[in-house]
């Protein structure tokens, strides 16, 4: 049975429901797995088959998820909510004219890869021409999942738990809810399906009684139940991210990196790691990061929005935040906080420093508790040090400020004008000597306290 070839896909993806159960302002699909809301995840796995449309189904906070989406997908209202087969005939409109193949998928499971997707896509292509491809599962609790009654891969009924007898329940093939049917098909079917049923909903699995009572084939394909774990509440939500979580592990250390405690490192759903880079315990990636061969992280580190160069060392204890850059063999030690700055190749700040709108060049090294002072309660500024300049501990540099190449900052300074090539900044208050000063206190607070204690 080959597959058909070239045939344009559609998309629909429904996400029109309340999500109650998260008890939450903001959209049941909007919440983040692995820093990205659920809905992207499953979206960008559409775009893998390179679909002709795109077509969301919304409802409740609407406005949220035409912001989420940017324009990449049209939007079809369903108001009110009657069902999952009323929800996929409101795209109708928006597919007016499409003569292709149809994905129906939900916007709350969102892990679906694509080569699934194309799997349903194939098999409604074969040369037997089902009407309908159901995606089926088995889990290890059916719970309260509609069934699906087969014969080989053919579907002889599909049926809601609530609606079900005792032996159909008894069957362990459960409906995922995702289908695949051509346009033409798919919504002349929807056409016949009617509110007879206990809950008086329109069934999306209706269109596949309709078929088989027309005498056309209806077919299955069978997944894993990881692809298509729903997502309705906190608790699965937190169950969908340590999944994913797992997975990723996994696949960063079969690709070359050295994870020392899996379990406690967290990654983005964009984190990028190169050959032979090392990960220690307790390390959270939020988006946007890519690290380079080679490289070490440390111990109890948070790192977003950065670019990590081959053979750098971070942490412990260390946050880089957006726009870091760390040349190669830079260094970020313990207690180093990093913003929008640029260190350039074997550059350090290896403990205590705060380094935010700046710009540091190749082997400079900047001392303990120096502190970059980049806002002045209204804008931010520049801090530019050169090559090879030394910034002794301790020091204050107030932005605008430009440390030369090879220059030297003494400890304790703060710098609020340039300091040229090779030149040595000290910028403090005048040390003052009293000899016996310190004898002298000490030898009058003990006599006062003596005297209150005899009080």
């Amino acid at each position: 049975m080959a597959a058909r070839m070239n045939n344009p896909i559609a998309a629909i993806v429904l996400a029109a429901g309340k999500g109650t159960r998260m008890k939450s302002d903001l959209h049941k699909v909007l919440h983040p797995i692995a820093g990205r809301p659920m809905l992207l995840h499953l979206m960008a796995s559409v775009d893998e088959l390179s679909p002709a449309k795109k077509v969301v189904v919304v409802g409740d906070k609407a406005d949220q998820l035409e912001a989420a989406l940017s324009g990449t997908a049209e939007l079809a209202v369903q108001e009110p909510q009657l069902g999952t087969g009323h929800a996929v005939r409101q795209a109708e409109a928006a597919l007016s004219g499409f003569d292709g193949d149809v994905l129906i998928l939900y916007g709350d499971v969102p892990f679906v890869p694509a080569a699934t997707m194309r799997a349903m896509l194939d098999r409604l292509g074969a040369s037997d021409a089902p009407a309908v491809v159901v995606l089926a599962f088995e889990p290890a609790d059916p719970l309260q999942y509609g069934r699906v009654i087969t014969d080989g891969d053919r579907v002889v009924k599909m049926v809601e738990h609530k609606d079900a007898t005792d032996a159909e329940r008894a069957v362990r093939l459960c409906n995922s809810g995702l289908m695949a049917a051509r346009a033409r098909d798919l919504f002349a079917l929807l056409a016949r399906v009617t509110d007879d049923n206990a809950a008086k909903e329109f069934y999306l699995v209706d269109i596949v009684n309709i078929a088989n009572a027309d005498g056309r084939l209806c077919a299955v394909v069978k997944t894993d139940p990881a692809d298509v774990g729903g997502i309705n509440s906190r608790a699965e939500l937190a169950a969908a991210e340590a999944q994913w979580q797992a997975f990723r592990r996994e696949e960063a250390m079969a690709a070359g990196a050295s994870l020392r405690a899996p379990e406690t490192v967290w990654f983005s759903w964009d984190t990028q790691l190169g050959r032979d880079v090392t990960i220690e315990p307790n390390v959270v990636f939020g988006p946007g990061v890519k690290i380079a061969d080679g490289a070490t992280i440390r111990a109890f580190s948070h790192i977003e929005g950065a670019t990590i160069g081959a053979g750098c060392e971070v942490g412990p204890f260390a946050r880089l935040r957006p726009g870091t850059v760390l040349g190669e063999k830079a260094k970020i030690g313990n207690f180093v906080e990093v913003k929008k700055a640029v260190l350039g190749a074997g550059a350090k700040a290896n403990h205590l420093t705060y380094l935010g709108d700046a710009t540091v060049g190749a082997g400079a090294n900047i001392g303990a508790g120096t502190i970059t002072c980049n806002y002045d309660g209204y804008f931010k500024h520049q801090t530019q040090i050169g090559e090879r300049a030394f910034i002794g501990s301790n020091s204050a540099l107030v932005a605008p400020v430009k440390i030369g190449a090879d220059a030297i900052v003494a400890a304790g300074s703060t710098v609020t004008l340039d300091v040229g090539d090779g030149e040595l900044r000290i910028v403090r208050g005048e040390q003052l000597v009293k000899p016996g000063w310190a004898d002298r206190f000490h030898d009058a607070m003990r006599k006062k306290k003596a005297a209150e204690q005899k009080k």
